[in-house]
């Protein structure tokens, strides 16, 4: 399947990653399809920047060559690249914006699962605003800042501070679980400056929940 391209130039490209579809190769014969193969089955020169989560959606940034995913890894790493998501969690979120700041760790018997860990964790911290409150449904959408890039972040931060977010089939209780179809986490805004010459670039994509 031929990906939507949001943005296609000779330097990069963007796209909207479905949830449930891997965003680079995994195991055995159901990893062979994946954002980066669709991606690189159209243009073949693409490479591999970021990666999400296979059950979140959003975006997601590709390099068209070798010195490009090279100035653009570069600008994630001196956080140049501003990415924002939405999520539904479990729960009505008392305070209307916050930090959390929490390191974490890869939990080695439980992989891919990632944990806080005050003694050996790596430093991670999240931003959040509230956007609504369900009480109907006991559930508050956030718009989320992941100031750090940690494998899980937004999912264990969350569920750290007692709102797990609905439909976490890895980390979620039963009952947050059962609250959604679908992990409910979305990629909905990327800003950065063009890898050439610098000029901002924002993308947006509505959450599809």
């Amino acid at each position: 399947m031929t990906p939507a391209f949001l943005y296609l130039d000779d330097s990069m490209l963007v796209v909207d990653k479905p949830s449930g579809l891997l965003a680079v190769p995994g195991r055995g014969e159901a990893g062979l399809d994946n954002q980066a193969a669709r991606v690189q089955a159209a243009v073949a020169d693409a490479l591999v920047v970021h990666r999400l989560d296979m059950s979140t959606s959003g975006l997601m940034l590709f390099a068209r060559g070798k010195e490009m995913q090279r100035r653009l890894s570069h600008a994630f790493a001196q956080r140049e690249v501003h990415k924002e998501y939405v999520a539904v969690v479990d729960g009505l979120v008392g305070t209307e914006h916050g930090e959390i700041d929490l390191p974490l760790l890869t939990d080695w018997p439980n992989r891919p699962k990632q944990k806080v860990d005050f003694a050996d964790g790596k430093p991670a911290l999240t931003r959040y605003t509230v956007l609504e409150r369900d009480a109907a449904r006991g559930t508050t959408r956030l718009r989320l800042e992941p100031v750090t890039g940690r494998s899980h972040q937004l999912r264990v931060h969350l569920l750290a501070i007692g709102h797990p977010i609905a439909g976490d089939a890895l980390y979620a209780p039963p009952d947050a679980l059962a609250k959604a179809p679908r992990l409910l986490l979305h990629a909905q805004s990327l800003a950065l400056p063009h890898p050439v010459d610098g000029r901002p670039m924002r993308f947006h994509s509505p959450a599809p929940f």
